[in-house]
């Protein structure tokens, strides 16, 4: 494995900024490896429990449903937000298969995950990290 020290130097540098992480790249180039092995050991290392790293890789079948913006949303809000004294990271793999749905309980307003992303930036014990392309 390539050690990528100037990426996980960016991502360390700006941890807990209130902004969300974006890693972009061409297929292939390891950006799930950056956030998934080198940044999820680097947080082990630094103390934080594996049960506060939320992981949901969007191209593993068993992950489909959160391909959905609400469920993902709901999903993630329901751990951190009946856990407010803990901080979680929340990694988001392959960001680009998220879908637009219409939300029946806000007159069928179509959400995207940007709306949702930006709903998941206000909780103060969430860093939010994604990774994407343009491949599909």
């Amino acid at each position: 494995m390539i050690k990528r020290d100037y990426y996980l130097d960016r991502l360390i540098h700006n941890m807990w900024n209130g902004e969300i992480k974006v890693i972009t790249g061409i297929r292939r180039c390891g950006k799930s490896v950056l956030l998934f092995d080198l940044f999820y050991e680097y947080l082990l290392f630094q103390g934080v429990k594996e049960e506060q790293i939320i992981r949901l890789e969007l191209d593993q079948r068993r992950n489909y449903k959160y391909r959905n913006p609400i469920t993902l949303c709901d999903y993630v809000d329901s751990i951190v937000s009946t856990r407010k004294d803990e901080k979680f990271y929340l990694f988001i793999d392959e960001v680009q298969f998220t879908i637009k749905v219409k939300d029946e309980e806000n007159a069928g307003i179509v959400v995207t995950i940007y709306d949702m992303l930006n709903e998941l930036k206000a909780y103060k014990n969430l860093d939010v990290y994604v990774t994407g392309s343009n491949s599909k």
